[in-house]
């Protein structure tokens, strides 16, 4: 089985064999390296599932820049401190000499004790190749069905299945999936799936992907590209998929487009869509839905948005429509037009309206090409803002898509078993901008960390010379204190501990982070949260280097070395096509490490230079909505064991009965399946 495939599926808890020689040996080192414990198929372990592992998770990571971390960081004094990192900046910046991984000068010789610590099991199980071909067709069927974008690691494992089996993709929700495959593989068959108006989109990707350009207005396409394009456009007409209405939404694009793929019209209905294109009308939905709202008529506007465009255009236009009501007749009628038709879009808006700011400047979030983007209402903005909703709208517009969602989800699943730790856990409805690897939760997830443990983060690269780990303490009035490379010298101590800048390690570089919350908390009482970031300071995307980064959960005493492969509980490879990626934050009031896993598109080399007040609303996601509250909406009745129960959700090892559909928190595919 292809080796993409392989990652996939370990994400899943799953290890593919390729044949069982030596067993015993073999389920013995899993234990003993990676404290991994084989559930099923252990007859099946073979000696080649090690390196693997030991590639997933890691196992021979390169020496910190102190390599007594973190005890040795902690008997140096601030002078010592600044004195390393500036012999080590002249060798490298200053001459030049990035051959060998820099260390520190002034540590002493330091010995490490044994490892002791507790760590915690995980479980998987060993499937054989065709065993796990039929657990990935699970995967890929119920991945096809949601409506959202795929990320980077998701979209690779798909592509690699439809290549080294032949699927044949016969339904597929999201169409930039479709048009990422149409891209990659030019097989016109995913045509089929497309309308006209998705031909933009699908340039714009073109665009970018292949040129690294973003504006649509001044296309270079090679002739191949305008060649294809053309193609794919006859071809949705003979499809018959032509809604051309739609074009008009983007008319402008589509004339420069035609224009600049020199387009021949292979058919009369084809040449009468160029003749609009080209022409002076416009007669899309939104034209007549703008005219209707800037004359003041609100219900017409709705009328017209819902008959040519669906409940999904109103409910991604709803804050636009309510701050234009005038009246409570208006807001009445708003609000009663709000149907239940796509739960992602209510689920957001949910999560949007349970965080609306009522002051201050807004911040505005979406995402391009699998990167956030993120916009800060400037002052002239605040002032000539049109759209801001009164407490009393929000609550009444969150109190109608609440009752919508549970409308729209009620029954979908039958008698289903919750257990605890899923009311911590977000839904996943917006993963296109992560990074997929073991362990890794969605966005806003959380997990305890019990008394007593300290929070190990780590980031280790190569084929670059300096990727930065760091900490930025947000406090309760949204400014920030700075835990970096450039301010650590001064700030080591018991509660925080930083493993030192390694800015030589092309052949492997790595640097750390020591945590301990309760510690922290004392001595930073005005800090609520901490953002953990990964950035490539030499300016490379992630996508051009290997780097992974993630969490271990480290006792106090620090015995073993400073990567203890047992103590990781997650660990993922950052692949995006930026240079900026927010790891995990930590909720210092109730020990619990939040998921973010968003790929920035700041070029931001410093992570200090940023604002980090948009990521506030993912702290409180799982207080919204969580799998716990999405499930019991989903099902027919919630029951008090796994026994009795026909959907089993937990990522507990528990007796449920033969036949029960078993969710686990990394089962995005599964979820999203459900929802949509």
């Amino acid at each position: 089985m292809e080796i993409n495939l392989k990652r996939y599926l370990f994400t899943k808890s799953i290890l593919v064999s390729d044949g069982g020689e030596s067993p015993f040996e073999t389920i013995f080192t899993l234990a003993n390296k990676f404290n991994i414990r084989i559930t099923r198929g252990a007859e099946k372990a073979g000696s080649h599932l090690i390196p693997f592992v030991s590639e997933m998770i890691g196992e021979n990571i390169p020496e910190a820049f102190y390599k007594g971390f973190p005890q040795s960081v902690r008997k140096l004094s601030p002078d010592k401190l600044l004195f390393d990192q500036l012999v080590h900046y002249t060798i490298t910046y200053g001459f030049g000499d990035f051959s060998r991984a820099g260390h520190s000068v002034m540590e002493e010789n330091f010995e490490r004790i044994a490892f002791k610590e507790n760590a915690e099991i995980k479980d998987f199980k060993i499937l054989d190749e065709k065993q796990a071909a039929a657990a990935l067709t699970f995967i890929v069927e119920d991945m096809l069905k949601g409506t959202r974008p795929l990320n980077d690691m998701q979209y690779r494992m798909l592509k690699t299945f439809i290549g080294e089996y032949g699927y044949k993709i016969q339904r597929c929700v999201c169409k930039d999936t479709l048009i990422k495959l149409l891209l990659d593989t030019r097989d016109m068959y995913y045509s089929l799936f497309l309308s006209l108006s998705d031909v933009i989109k699908l340039v714009d990707a073109l665009n970018y992907s292949a040129y690294q350009n973003k504006n649509l207005k001044k296309l270079n396409l090679k002739n191949r590209d305008r060649k294809f394009i053309s193609s794919i456009i006859n071809s949705v007409f003979k499809n018959g998929n032509r809604n051309v209405k739609d074009c008009f939404e983007k008319k402008a694009l589509w004339c420069g487009l035609l224009h600049h793929i020199h387009f021949k019209a292979e058919s009369p209905e084809c040449a009468e869509f160029v003749r609009l294109m080209r022409g002076k009308g416009n007669m899309s939905a939104y034209s007549e839905f703008e005219a209707a709202i800037n004359d003041g008529n609100i219900i017409k506007a709705v009328l017209c948005l819902n008959f040519n465009k669906g409940q999904g255009a109103l409910l991604r236009n709803l804050n636009y429509i309510l701050s234009r009501c005038k009246s409570d007749e208006d807001l009445q009628f708003v609000i009663n037009s709000v149907g239940a038709k796509n739960a992602v879009i209510l689920i957001q808006l949910i999560i949007q309206y349970s965080n609306y700011k009522f002051k201050g400047e807004r911040t505005f979030r979406f995402t391009r090409y699998n990167n956030l983007k993120v916009h800060t209402e400037t002052q002239e903005e605040v002032q000539k803002r049109r759209s801001l909703l009164s407490a009393e709208t929000v609550n009444a517009a969150l109190e109608r898509l609440t009752e919508n969602l549970k409308e729209l989800l009620r029954g979908r699943v039958g008698k289903t078993y919750i257990s605890a730790n899923m009311y911590n856990i977000a839904p996943p409805i917006q993963e296109n901008t992560s990074s997929g690897g073991y362990s890794v939760l969605s966005k806003g997830s959380r997990v305890h960390i019990e008394e007593g443990k300290k929070i190990r983060a780590f980031i280790y690269w190569e084929k670059v010379d300096d990727v930065d780990l760091s900490v930025i303490g947000i406090r309760e009035d949204g400014s920030v204190e700075e835990f970096s490379w450039r301010t650590m010298f001064d700030l080591q101590s018991e509660y925080i501990t930083f493993s030192g800048d390694e800015t030589s390690g092309y052949n492997g570089g790595v640097e750390y982070f020591d945590v301990d919350i309760g510690l922290f908390k004392k001595a930073h009482p005005e800090i609520k949260y901490l953002v953990f970031n990964g950035n490539v300071y030499s300016g490379i995307p992630f996508s051009q280097c290997i780097c992974r980064a993630g969490y271990m959960l480290r006792d106090s005493i620090d015995s073993g070395e400073a990567f203890e492969p047992k103590t990781v509980q997650s660990s993922f490879k950052i692949d995006g096509g930026g240079i900026f990626s927010h790891l995990f934050g930590i909720d210092i009031e109730s020990n619990d490490l939040v998921w973010l896993n968003i790929a920035n598109d700041r070029n931001a080399r410093v992570a200090g230079v940023l604002r980090f007040d948009y990521l506030m609303d993912y702290f409180n996601i799982t207080s919204i909505i969580n799998l716990g509250t999405l499930f019991e909406m989903l099902a027919s009745e919630i029951v008090d064991s796994p026994e009795q129960a026909d959907v089993v959700v937990s990522d507990e090892q528990l007796n449920a009965k033969e036949g029960a559909f078993v969710i686990h928190s990394y089962d995005f595919e599964k979820i999203n399946a459900l929802i949509n």
